[in-house]
């Protein structure tokens, strides 16, 4: 399948999924969108060398960020369902039905880190870059962790908005992605 054919499938279906946001500059899903074009052009170069030279230092460092992002949105998202309570009540329509938390949650990846699913994106993007690097690619990769760092601080005000001081001390106490670090 040549590349430009899977950037379109995956460019269709990030458009179907984004909808919403797309013309909301003022949401985290309007620069999450421009994150995940990146993040499916890159792929879309990349995914014929998923297996190439499978023990090469940037494959296996490839494989270890994806299985810790795996961690991190598995962990994540189980988190957000049983601890956040999403719910129908907060009326946010530019949030999935499962970002729409009625509770805070601290615990966990949480506990470490306020974006665990952001932090995922970020690796994978990375992960799949290293697939096959190249300069170019290199840039776009980093173009998405930009836009993925500005959907976080969208996020953070859209979680003042809601949770008050309860998410600016929850700030204080954790890290953007990386914990103890970032």
């Amino acid at each position: 399948m040549s590349s430009l054919l899977v950037f379109g499938i995956l460019t269709a279906i990030i458009v179907f999924i984004s909808w919403r946001t797309l013309f909301d500059v003022n949401t985290h899903g309007f620069y999450r969108f421009f994150a995940w074009i990146g993040m499916a052009w890159i792929f879309s170069i990349n995914y014929e060398f998923w297996f190439v030279q499978p023990f090469s230092i940037t494959q296996i460092i490839s494989w270890i960020l994806l299985v810790y992002s795996a961690y991190l949105v598995i962990f994540g998202i189980i988190l957000i369902l049983i601890k956040g309570k999403p719910s129908n009540k907060r009326n946010e329509e530019n949030l999935f039905g499962f970002e729409k938390t009625t509770e805070l949650v601290e615990t966990g990846v949480f506990k470490h880190i306020r974006h665990p699913l952001y932090a995922s994106l970020i690796f994978v993007n990375w992960a799949i870059l290293l697939k096959n690097p190249e300069l170019y690619l290199i840039i776009i990769a980093s173009i998405a962790t930009v836009f993925l760092y500005i959907t976080s601080k969208f996020d953070e005000k859209e979680c003042i908005r809601y949770f008050g001081d309860k998410y600016l001390n929850y700030m204080k106490k954790t890290k953007m992605f990386i914990p103890y670090m970032f």
